[in-house]
């Protein structure tokens, strides 16, 4: 992902979420960030850019048995 798509698509999940504590941070390989809620990795953004013309991202978020029993 470039800078530029980084920046949209992080601008986009914290209005959508409501929270600026969201980032997204590179990774040495360039089809996906990494997605932090404040200090706490959430999961990976990957970029579907196969057709130039339609561009999609798609966002997987980890969650531990041990995090759910401990809410």
């Amino acid at each position: 992902m470039t800078p530029q798509q980084t920046s949209q698509v992080q601008s986009y999940l914290r209005k959508r979420f409501g929270s600026e504590g969201l980032t997204l941070k590179p990774r040495k390989v360039q089809d996906s960030v990494e997605v932090y809620l404040n200090d706490e990795i959430l999961g990976l953004l990957y970029i579907d850019d196969e057709d130039k013309e339609d561009i999609s991202y798609d966002l997987n978020i980890s969650i531990l048995q041990q995090d759910l029993d401990d809410a």
